[in-house]
């Protein structure tokens, strides 16, 4: 579980997840999605220290359970397909789950959003399997 790959993998992955949830979340679709919003519960000036921490763990889980999925073979696409089925777990499961109980987004917030998540978990999953595959151990 705290291996070197693990570790380095988590790393980098939080880093890429900060950074781009930031850009697709913090810049490039803010407008669409406040068209889309219900009900707003933003804070207004988010804690970056508190996402920091969020997306370290995050990524540790996501880095901890590929190891255990992928068996010891590594590659970008694998990697990408994990995070896809991450991304469509959290994206349509649990996003159709928030819509049916809450009301957060209208349903076509909540399925872009899904769209959304299945292509960042992807690249995260895909970033992930790239550090353990650069990491492994050679034979």
């Amino acid at each position: 579980m705290f291996s070197k790959s693990n570790l380095l993998a988590t790393l980098v992955g939080a880093i890429v997840m900060f950074f781009l949830g930031y850009l697709i979340w913090g810049i490039a679709t803010v407008d669409f999605f406040e068209q889309h919003t219900v009900v707003n519960v933003m804070k207004e000036v988010p804690n970056m220290g508190l996402i920091a921490l969020a997306n370290l763990i995050a990524v540790f889980a996501l880095s901890t359970l590929y190891s255990k999925w992928a068996r010891g073979h590594h590659s970008a696409g694998q990697g990408f397909q994990f995070g896809v089925w991450i991304g469509i777990f959290i994206g349509l499961g649990m996003g159709l789950l928030n819509y049916a109980t809450a009301n957060f987004m209208d349903m076509t917030g909540h399925i872009v959003e899904a769209i959304i998540d299945i292509v960042f978990f992807g690249i995260i999953g895909a970033v992930i399997s790239l550090v353990y595959q650069k990491t492994a151990t050679k034979e």
